[in-house]
Protein backbone atom coordinates (compact mmCIF):
# COMPACT_ATOMS: atom_id res chain seq x y z
CA UNK A 1 0.00 0.00 0.00
CA UNK A 2 0.99 3.86 -0.52
CA UNK A 3 2.15 5.64 2.04
CA UNK A 4 -0.27 7.99 3.60
CA UNK A 5 1.41 11.59 3.92
CA UNK A 6 -0.53 12.06 7.29
CA UNK A 7 1.24 8.91 8.78
CA UNK A 8 4.19 9.26 8.29
CA UNK A 9 5.51 11.23 11.66
CA UNK A 10 3.71 9.14 13.31
CA UNK A 11 4.72 5.27 11.80
CA UNK A 12 6.42 2.87 14.35
CA UNK A 13 10.24 2.08 13.83
CA UNK A 14 10.76 -0.33 10.98
CA UNK A 15 10.85 -0.05 7.42
CA UNK A 16 7.71 0.97 5.24
CA UNK A 17 7.19 0.93 1.79
CA UNK A 18 5.36 3.24 -1.03
CA UNK A 19 6.75 0.89 -3.69
CA UNK A 20 8.93 0.39 -6.92
CA UNK A 21 11.19 0.20 -3.67
CA UNK A 22 10.96 3.30 -1.84
CA UNK A 23 10.63 3.33 1.77
CA UNK A 24 10.92 5.14 5.19
CA UNK A 25 13.00 3.78 7.76
CA UNK A 26 12.14 4.71 11.19
CA UNK A 27 15.28 4.78 13.42
CA UNK A 28 14.63 3.98 17.71
CA UNK A 29 15.92 7.11 18.10
CA UNK A 30 12.81 8.39 15.73
CA UNK A 31 15.04 9.71 13.16
CA UNK A 32 13.53 8.98 9.50
CA UNK A 33 14.98 8.51 6.00
CA UNK A 34 13.61 8.08 2.48
CA UNK A 35 15.90 5.11 1.16
CA UNK A 36 15.09 3.01 -2.22
CA UNK A 37 15.94 -0.83 -2.84
CA UNK A 38 16.95 -1.75 -6.01
CA UNK A 39 19.42 -4.06 -7.39
CA UNK A 40 21.78 -3.67 -10.17
CA UNK A 41 23.96 -6.35 -12.04
CA UNK A 42 21.85 -8.90 -9.99
CA UNK A 43 23.18 -7.19 -6.57
CA UNK A 44 20.97 -5.50 -4.52
CA UNK A 45 21.78 -1.59 -3.84
CA UNK A 46 20.72 1.46 -1.54
CA UNK A 47 20.45 4.93 -2.23
CA UNK A 48 19.50 7.58 0.14
CA UNK A 49 17.30 10.40 -0.53
CA UNK A 50 17.45 12.34 2.68
CA UNK A 51 15.69 12.92 5.69
CA UNK A 52 12.20 13.35 6.94
CA UNK A 53 10.33 15.82 7.09
CA UNK A 54 12.73 17.89 5.50
CA UNK A 55 12.42 15.89 2.04
CA UNK A 56 8.11 15.09 2.14
CA UNK A 57 6.89 12.04 0.18
CA UNK A 58 6.10 14.36 -3.11
CA UNK A 59 9.33 15.01 -3.51
CA UNK A 60 10.84 11.43 -2.52
CA UNK A 61 8.77 10.05 -5.43
CA UNK A 62 10.26 12.91 -7.51
CA UNK A 63 13.70 11.14 -6.74
CA UNK A 64 12.87 7.81 -7.10
CA UNK A 65 11.40 8.38 -10.52
CA UNK A 66 14.92 10.14 -11.41
CA UNK A 67 16.77 7.21 -9.91
CA UNK A 68 14.74 4.78 -11.81
CA UNK A 69 15.24 6.51 -15.46
CA UNK A 70 18.74 6.66 -14.59
CA UNK A 71 18.75 2.87 -13.48
CA UNK A 72 16.76 2.14 -16.97
CA UNK A 73 19.47 4.05 -18.77
CA UNK A 74 21.75 1.67 -17.60
CA UNK A 75 23.63 3.70 -14.97
CA UNK A 76 23.71 2.74 -10.86
CA UNK A 77 22.31 5.99 -9.29
CA UNK A 78 24.50 4.76 -5.87
CA UNK A 79 27.72 4.56 -7.60
CA UNK A 80 26.86 7.88 -9.54
CA UNK A 81 26.42 9.52 -6.32
CA UNK A 82 29.08 8.00 -4.37
CA UNK A 83 31.59 9.46 -8.01
CA UNK A 84 30.28 13.08 -7.31
CA UNK A 85 30.70 13.09 -3.77
CA UNK A 86 34.67 12.09 -4.34
CA UNK A 87 34.17 14.99 -6.87
CA UNK A 88 33.16 18.03 -4.55
CA UNK A 89 35.65 16.14 -2.07
CA UNK A 90 38.93 16.35 -4.36
CA UNK A 91 37.61 19.80 -5.05
CA UNK A 92 37.26 21.45 -1.68
CA UNK A 93 40.83 19.26 -1.11
CA UNK A 94 42.97 22.44 -2.17
CA UNK A 95 46.45 23.10 -1.93
CA UNK A 96 46.15 25.43 0.77
CA UNK A 97 43.66 23.33 2.95
CA UNK A 98 46.45 20.40 2.47
CA UNK A 99 49.80 22.29 3.01
CA UNK A 100 47.94 23.23 6.16
CA UNK A 101 47.55 19.86 7.20
CA UNK A 102 51.15 19.17 6.38
CA UNK A 103 52.46 22.27 8.82
CA UNK A 104 50.08 21.19 11.38
CA UNK A 105 51.74 17.96 10.87
CA UNK A 106 55.57 19.63 11.17
CA UNK A 107 54.92 22.11 14.32
CA UNK A 108 56.25 19.65 16.41
CA UNK A 109 58.95 18.66 15.00
CA UNK A 110 60.46 22.44 13.33
CA UNK A 111 61.26 25.43 15.57
CA UNK A 112 59.20 28.51 15.34
CA UNK A 113 61.96 29.71 12.61
CA UNK A 114 62.16 27.25 10.19
CA UNK A 115 58.04 27.51 10.52
CA UNK A 116 58.16 31.13 9.82
CA UNK A 117 60.51 29.87 6.91
CA UNK A 118 58.20 27.46 5.27
CA UNK A 119 55.39 29.54 5.78
CA UNK A 120 57.22 32.31 3.92
CA UNK A 121 58.06 30.06 1.17
CA UNK A 122 54.34 28.71 0.58
CA UNK A 123 53.47 33.01 0.19
CA UNK A 124 55.60 32.74 -2.86
CA UNK A 125 53.46 29.69 -4.54
CA UNK A 126 50.18 31.48 -3.19
CA UNK A 127 48.72 31.11 -6.74
CA UNK A 128 48.70 27.30 -6.24
CA UNK A 129 46.30 27.68 -3.08
CA UNK A 130 42.66 27.98 -4.79
CA UNK A 131 43.72 25.10 -6.82
CA UNK A 132 42.21 21.44 -6.01
CA UNK A 133 45.04 19.38 -5.56
CA UNK A 134 43.86 16.87 -8.21
CA UNK A 135 44.11 19.84 -10.57
CA UNK A 136 47.77 20.98 -9.96
CA UNK A 137 50.26 19.68 -12.54
CA UNK A 138 53.97 19.49 -13.18
CA UNK A 139 53.55 22.47 -15.86
CA UNK A 140 50.95 24.52 -12.99
CA UNK A 141 54.17 24.18 -10.35
CA UNK A 142 56.44 25.07 -12.62
CA UNK A 143 54.52 28.57 -13.68
CA UNK A 144 54.45 29.35 -10.16
CA UNK A 145 58.62 28.22 -10.03
CA UNK A 146 59.17 30.45 -13.25
CA UNK A 147 58.01 33.66 -11.57
CA UNK A 148 60.20 33.84 -8.60
CA UNK A 149 63.03 32.59 -10.61
CA UNK A 150 62.37 35.41 -13.07
CA UNK A 151 63.54 37.17 -10.01
CA UNK A 152 66.92 36.26 -9.99
CA UNK A 153 65.96 34.00 -6.73
CA UNK A 154 67.42 30.58 -7.83
CA UNK A 155 68.14 29.21 -4.45
CA UNK A 156 64.44 29.82 -3.39
CA UNK A 157 62.99 28.71 -6.44
CA UNK A 158 64.24 25.15 -5.60
CA UNK A 159 63.86 26.19 -2.05
CA UNK A 160 59.84 26.46 -3.10
CA UNK A 161 59.55 23.39 -5.30
CA UNK A 162 60.92 21.27 -2.38
CA UNK A 163 58.40 22.12 -0.07
CA UNK A 164 55.19 21.66 -2.53
CA UNK A 165 56.96 18.35 -3.12
CA UNK A 166 56.47 17.55 0.68
CA UNK A 167 52.88 18.64 0.73
CA UNK A 168 52.03 16.64 -2.23
CA UNK A 169 54.19 13.54 -0.96
CA UNK A 170 52.00 13.76 2.10
CA UNK A 171 48.85 13.77 0.33
CA UNK A 172 50.28 10.30 -1.09
CA UNK A 173 50.72 8.84 1.66
CA UNK A 174 47.47 10.04 3.31
CA UNK A 175 45.22 8.89 -0.08
CA UNK A 176 44.62 13.28 -0.88
CA UNK A 177 47.18 13.59 -4.13
CA UNK A 178 47.74 10.64 -6.64
CA UNK A 179 51.32 11.83 -7.25
CA UNK A 180 53.91 14.85 -7.00
CA UNK A 181 54.08 16.75 -9.29
CA UNK A 182 57.31 18.39 -9.08
CA UNK A 183 58.85 14.90 -9.50
CA UNK A 184 58.55 15.57 -13.17
CA UNK A 185 60.59 18.84 -12.49
CA UNK A 186 63.92 17.56 -12.77
CA UNK A 187 66.40 19.49 -15.03
CA UNK A 188 63.34 22.18 -15.28
CA UNK A 189 64.71 24.83 -13.08
CA UNK A 190 68.27 26.68 -13.57
CA UNK A 191 70.82 25.25 -10.87
CA UNK A 192 71.70 26.85 -7.95
CA UNK A 193 75.13 27.63 -7.32
CA UNK A 194 76.21 26.00 -4.44
CA UNK A 195 78.39 28.43 -1.98
CA UNK A 196 79.83 27.81 1.42
CA UNK A 197 79.11 30.52 4.10
CA UNK A 198 81.69 33.00 4.45
CA UNK A 199 84.10 31.88 7.22
CA UNK A 200 87.62 32.66 8.75
CA UNK A 201 89.05 29.04 9.33
CA UNK A 202 92.83 29.26 9.41
CA UNK A 203 94.65 29.98 12.64
CA UNK A 204 96.09 32.87 11.87
CA UNK A 205 93.30 34.74 10.17
CA UNK A 206 90.76 33.97 13.45
CA UNK A 207 93.32 35.79 15.21
CA UNK A 208 93.70 38.26 13.71
CA UNK A 209 89.42 38.31 13.78
CA UNK A 210 89.98 37.64 17.30
CA UNK A 211 91.60 40.98 18.05
CA UNK A 212 89.66 43.35 15.52
CA UNK A 213 86.69 42.10 17.53
CA UNK A 214 88.23 43.41 20.91
CA UNK A 215 88.32 46.54 19.12
CA UNK A 216 84.49 47.50 18.81
CA UNK A 217 83.39 50.18 20.26
CA UNK A 218 79.29 49.79 19.39
CA UNK A 219 76.60 49.08 21.98
CA UNK A 220 77.74 47.09 25.28
CA UNK A 221 75.28 44.31 24.32
CA UNK A 222 76.78 43.70 20.92
CA UNK A 223 80.50 44.11 21.72
CA UNK A 224 78.75 40.87 24.16
CA UNK A 225 77.85 39.13 21.64
CA UNK A 226 80.90 39.20 19.10
CA UNK A 227 82.48 38.13 22.02
CA UNK A 228 80.80 35.35 23.03
CA UNK A 229 79.95 34.15 19.28
CA UNK A 230 83.25 32.26 18.68
CA UNK A 231 82.94 30.51 22.33
CA UNK A 232 79.53 29.14 21.75
CA UNK A 233 79.85 29.05 17.51
CA UNK A 234 75.49 28.51 18.37
CA UNK A 235 73.18 29.40 15.38
CA UNK A 236 73.11 33.25 15.15
CA UNK A 237 69.06 32.60 15.87
CA UNK A 238 70.04 31.25 18.78
CA UNK A 239 72.64 33.76 20.06
CA UNK A 240 70.60 36.73 19.49
CA UNK A 241 67.10 35.24 21.30
CA UNK A 242 69.06 33.84 24.22
CA UNK A 243 67.28 34.14 27.58
CA UNK A 244 68.67 34.92 30.89
CA UNK A 245 66.14 32.46 32.01
CA UNK A 246 68.26 29.87 29.93
CA UNK A 247 71.47 30.41 31.28
CA UNK A 248 72.47 28.79 34.60
CA UNK A 249 75.76 30.62 35.99
CA UNK A 250 76.43 27.88 38.56
CA UNK A 251 76.26 24.67 36.35
CA UNK A 252 77.69 26.77 33.86
CA UNK A 253 75.15 26.20 31.04
CA UNK A 254 73.27 27.48 28.33
CA UNK A 255 69.73 25.47 27.74
CA UNK A 256 68.35 26.09 24.84
CA UNK A 257 64.62 24.40 24.53
CA UNK A 258 63.56 22.58 21.90
CA UNK A 259 61.00 25.79 20.89
CA UNK A 260 63.85 27.49 19.54
CA UNK A 261 65.90 24.48 18.34
CA UNK A 262 66.05 24.01 14.40
CA UNK A 263 65.21 20.65 14.67
CA UNK A 264 63.09 21.17 17.87
CA UNK A 265 65.41 18.94 20.27
CA UNK A 266 66.27 20.49 23.43
CA UNK A 267 70.30 21.60 23.17
CA UNK A 268 72.67 22.56 26.16
CA UNK A 269 75.71 24.57 25.58
CA UNK A 270 78.85 23.64 28.06
CA UNK A 271 80.02 27.37 29.30
CA UNK A 272 83.44 28.24 29.28
CA UNK A 273 85.64 30.62 32.27
CA UNK A 274 85.63 32.91 29.31
CA UNK A 275 82.03 32.73 28.58
CA UNK A 276 80.66 33.03 31.98
CA UNK A 277 82.91 35.97 32.37
CA UNK A 278 81.28 37.75 29.32
CA UNK A 279 77.73 36.89 30.76
CA UNK A 280 78.36 38.00 34.17
CA UNK A 281 79.56 41.11 33.03
CA UNK A 282 76.51 41.49 30.34
CA UNK A 283 73.80 40.40 33.53
CA UNK A 284 73.98 44.22 35.37
CA UNK A 285 73.49 45.65 31.93
CA UNK A 286 70.65 43.13 30.60
CA UNK A 287 69.93 41.12 33.13
CA UNK A 288 66.39 42.53 34.56
CA UNK A 289 65.04 41.77 31.43
CA UNK A 290 64.14 38.77 29.17
CA UNK A 291 66.61 38.98 26.72
CA UNK A 292 71.06 38.67 26.79
CA UNK A 293 70.47 40.67 24.06
CA UNK A 294 67.56 43.02 23.31
CA UNK A 295 67.09 44.98 20.74
CA UNK A 296 68.59 48.37 21.11
CA UNK A 297 64.69 49.70 20.61
CA UNK A 298 62.97 47.70 23.11
CA UNK A 299 63.77 45.42 25.65
CA UNK A 300 60.67 42.96 24.38
CA UNK A 301 62.70 41.61 21.23
CA UNK A 302 66.12 40.56 20.69
CA UNK A 303 68.56 42.31 18.49
CA UNK A 304 67.71 42.06 15.19
CA UNK A 305 69.15 39.09 13.45
CA UNK A 306 71.70 41.79 10.77
CA UNK A 307 73.26 43.18 13.78
CA UNK A 308 76.59 40.82 13.87
CA UNK A 309 76.89 40.71 10.46
CA UNK A 310 76.28 44.78 10.31
CA UNK A 311 79.16 44.89 13.16
CA UNK A 312 81.50 42.28 11.46
CA UNK A 313 81.10 44.98 7.99
CA UNK A 314 82.33 47.89 10.15
CA UNK A 315 85.21 45.96 11.25
CA UNK A 316 86.10 45.41 7.80
CA UNK A 317 85.10 41.81 7.06
CA UNK A 318 82.33 41.83 3.90
CA UNK A 319 79.86 39.29 3.50
CA UNK A 320 82.31 37.01 1.73
CA UNK A 321 85.33 36.88 4.57
CA UNK A 322 83.17 36.54 7.52
CA UNK A 323 79.61 36.11 8.89
CA UNK A 324 77.36 35.59 12.39
CA UNK A 325 76.97 32.18 10.87
CA UNK A 326 80.66 31.48 9.80
CA UNK A 327 81.85 31.49 13.57
CA UNK A 328 80.24 27.89 13.36
CA UNK A 329 82.73 26.67 10.43
CA UNK A 330 85.55 27.99 12.23
CA UNK A 331 85.04 26.16 15.06
CA UNK A 332 84.05 22.84 13.19
CA UNK A 333 87.47 23.02 11.34
CA UNK A 334 89.86 24.41 13.87
CA UNK A 335 88.40 21.44 16.23
CA UNK A 336 88.64 18.69 13.91
CA UNK A 337 92.58 19.69 13.72
CA UNK A 338 92.27 19.76 17.05
CA UNK A 339 91.90 16.17 17.41
CA UNK A 340 88.11 16.10 19.23
CA UNK A 341 86.10 13.03 17.69
CA UNK A 342 83.70 13.75 14.94
CA UNK A 343 80.73 12.71 17.02
CA UNK A 344 81.69 15.28 19.83
CA UNK A 345 81.80 18.65 17.62
CA UNK A 346 78.81 17.38 15.66
CA UNK A 347 76.42 16.86 18.34
CA UNK A 348 77.99 20.31 20.07
CA UNK A 349 77.10 21.99 16.73
CA UNK A 350 73.18 20.48 17.11
CA UNK A 351 73.32 18.80 13.96
CA UNK A 352 70.39 16.57 13.59
CA UNK A 353 71.09 12.91 14.50
CA UNK A 354 68.84 10.90 11.72
CA UNK A 355 69.00 7.78 13.97
CA UNK A 356 67.30 8.84 17.47
CA UNK A 357 68.29 6.23 19.22
CA UNK A 358 71.46 6.99 18.65
CA UNK A 359 70.69 10.77 19.07
CA UNK A 360 69.61 10.21 22.34
CA UNK A 361 73.00 8.14 23.23
CA UNK A 362 75.08 10.68 22.28
CA UNK A 363 73.47 13.89 24.33
CA UNK A 364 74.22 11.89 27.30
CA UNK A 365 77.50 10.16 26.63
CA UNK A 366 79.24 12.45 25.34
CA UNK A 367 78.11 16.22 27.61
CA UNK A 368 81.29 15.39 29.92
CA UNK A 369 83.75 15.64 26.35
CA UNK A 370 81.77 18.59 25.33
CA UNK A 371 82.19 20.07 28.56
CA UNK A 372 86.12 19.30 28.16
CA UNK A 373 86.07 20.73 25.03
CA UNK A 374 84.27 23.63 25.32
CA UNK A 375 86.90 24.79 27.58
CA UNK A 376 89.87 23.72 25.61
CA UNK A 377 88.44 25.72 22.93
CA UNK A 378 88.16 28.74 24.32
CA UNK A 379 91.90 28.25 25.84
CA UNK A 380 92.63 27.74 22.50
CA UNK A 381 90.98 31.04 21.37
CA UNK A 382 92.94 32.69 24.24
CA UNK A 383 96.33 31.56 23.01
CA UNK A 384 95.59 32.89 19.39
CA UNK A 385 94.10 36.24 20.45
CA UNK A 386 97.56 36.05 22.65
CA UNK A 387 99.47 36.23 19.35
CA UNK A 388 101.22 32.95 20.61
CA UNK A 389 102.52 30.21 17.90
CA UNK A 390 100.54 27.23 19.08
CA UNK A 391 99.29 24.54 16.53
CA UNK A 392 95.71 23.33 16.83
CA UNK A 393 96.26 20.20 19.31
CA UNK A 394 94.24 19.38 22.54
CA UNK A 395 97.74 18.90 23.77
CA UNK A 396 98.17 22.48 23.22
CA UNK A 397 95.17 23.67 25.86
CA UNK A 398 94.78 24.03 29.29
CA UNK A 399 91.82 24.85 32.02
CA UNK A 400 91.88 28.16 33.06
CA UNK A 401 91.20 29.68 36.72
CA UNK A 402 87.91 30.32 37.00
Amino acid sequence: MKLKVRALASLPAGKHFDGHGLYLEVMASGSRFWRWKYRVGGKESRLSFGPFPEVGLAEARDHLAAARARLRAGNDPAAERKAERRQQQAEAMTFAVLRDEWLALQASVLSLTTMAKARWLFSLASDLDTAPVSSVTAPKVLAVLRKIEAQGHHETTHRVKQRISQVFRFGVATGRAEHDPTSALRGALAPVKVTNRAAIIDPKGVADLLRTLETYGGAPTTVAALKLAPLVFARPGNLRAMEWAEIDLNAAEWRIPAGKMKMRDAHVVPLSAQALVILRGLKPITGHGRYCFPSLLTGDRPMSDNTINTALRRLGFDKDTMTGHGFRALASSLLHEMGWAPDVIERQLAHAERNKVRAAYHRAQYMAERKKMMQAWADYLDQLRAGESVAASKRKTSKPKA
